[in-house]
């Protein structure tokens, strides 16, 4: 049987990021095999390499399964035509056979030109106007009758996250998630990026929690942080503003005074009653007037007035005015808030960190902080390749950030 073959391209800094080496091991991994034909290596740190080689497999199937993985580590298909376009056949629904977007930055090929993909977003369509020279990833919700999206994978390039050549704070960020990593150089190289962003008002930075950050003692650290201008969004669910508010009502989280640790009477209920308090006067802001939240996450955020976007889930308790019911407003309103943003810490909260990790874009700087290492792996099996794992304590975590950030360091 005679085999089809592509030739590729993948150029970039493919040596030292062991990208060359990745596309290697992925074409044999899926049955294929290869011929390098050409390799040019830069010489200096500022150089970028290249290299051509010729992909071939049994069947077209097989062989277009091989390109298709390629092209999340940058491979471009050479001497290859205009994408395919076909119309959505009506509101909320793609083509069939769309190309599904990755968080990278993606080009199109229209009229025998490139076209960069705006809002770079992993699990999306790219819909083309070839008349404006336009296209953008867009979920299902955008979708309109009768308008293009790119299908198959012909015409698109992808171009990959690159490890730079000089030694920098997040050169770290290759490796997997470890308890054994050495965490308080780790929290500090952070804080001073964290100090690089905010000094040179370069971008904004992205902090997501979950109700952990509250039980295990830290609200007062991450307020804080939002006191101090190292937080510009903050995501979240029901559940970390209602702890939040808990403590500042009651003392407690979950029930648990937060100074002795001990069992309160009725603190099984305590949630319950700050939700209807809030509920009460209709927002967190009215109950920061009444005087009823002196300190804490929430205060702070108010306080300052940093942005913030509860979205809500089925188990909620409540809700608090502010959370968001409508996951798909929620998403949105997100969304909303991710252009600017440099650096993402998303801490202790699986749901929400895979939720965000989902809308933001390969270049974004990823930390992810939680004590189950599972956590931390479904983030990057979700996508989101460009996060950091960090497993530990979030307490520890915040507390040491704090530390860092208040010493200059």
């Amino acid at each position: 049987m005679k085999n089809v073959s592509e030739r590729i391209r993948v150029e970039g800094h493919i040596i030292d990021s062991l990208t060359l080496s990745k596309v290697l091991d992925r074409i044999m991994e899926l049955g294929g095999q290869f011929v390098i034909e050409k390799v040019q290596v830069g010489q200096r740190q500022e150089e970028t390499s290249s290299a051509v080689l010729k992909v071939s497999a049994e069947t077209q199937v097989v062989l277009d399964g091989i390109i298709r993985r390629l092209r999340d580590l940058g491979a471009e298909v050479l001497d290859q035509g205009d994408a395919r376009l076909a119309r959505a056949p009506k509101d909320g629904v793609f083509p069939e056979r769309f190309y599904a977007t990755t968080n990278l930055e993606t080009w199109v090929r229209g009229q025998g030109r490139w076209i960069k993909v705006d809002h770079a977003e992993m699990d999306c369509g790219i819909r083309v106007d070839l008349r404006r020279r336009l296209a953008e990833a867009v979920r299902f919700a955008a979708v309109k009758r009768g308008e293009w999206f790119v299908i198959g994978h012909q015409g698109v390039k992808v171009t990959p996250l690159q490890r730079p050549r000089e030694t920098e704070v997040f050169e770290f960020m290759t490796s997997e998630a470890s308890t054994e990593k050495p965490k308080i150089a780790l929290i500090h190289k952070i804080a001073r990026e964290i100090k690089r962003i905010r000094a040179g008002r370069r971008g904004k930075i992205l902090l997501v929690a979950g109700p952990a950050v509250v039980h295990a003692g830290a609200r007062e650290d991450l307020a804080w942080l939002i006191a101090h201008g190292y937080v510009d969004v903050l995501f979240a669910g029901n559940a970390l503003a209602t702890h939040d508010l808990e403590a500042a009502m009651f003392g407690t989280s979950l029930g648990l005074s937060l100074k002795s640790g001990g069992i309160t009477h009725g603190g099984h209920e305590h949630h319950l009653r700050a939700i209807n308090r809030v509920r009460g006067v209709g927002s967190i802001q009215k109950a920061i007037q009444k005087g009823w939240i002196r300190d804490g996450i929430c205060y702070s955020l108010v306080k300052h007035k940093v942005p913030f976007v509860l979205a809500g889930s089925i188990r909620d308790d409540g809700p608090l005015p502010e959370t968001i019911t409508d996951v798909m407003k929620a998403q949105e309103v997100m969304r909303r808030h991710l252009p600017g943003v440099q650096l993402a810490l998303l801490l202790a909260t699986t749901l929400h960190a895979v939720a965000t990790g989902n809308l933001l874009p390969g270049s974004v700087r990823t930390v992810c902080v939680d004590m189950n290492p599972s956590s931390v792996v479904k983030l990057n099996d979700r996508g989101t390749l460009q996060s950091v794992g960090f497993v530990t304590d979030v307490g520890y975590f915040l507390r040491e950030l704090r530390r860092a950030l208040a010493l200059g360091t």
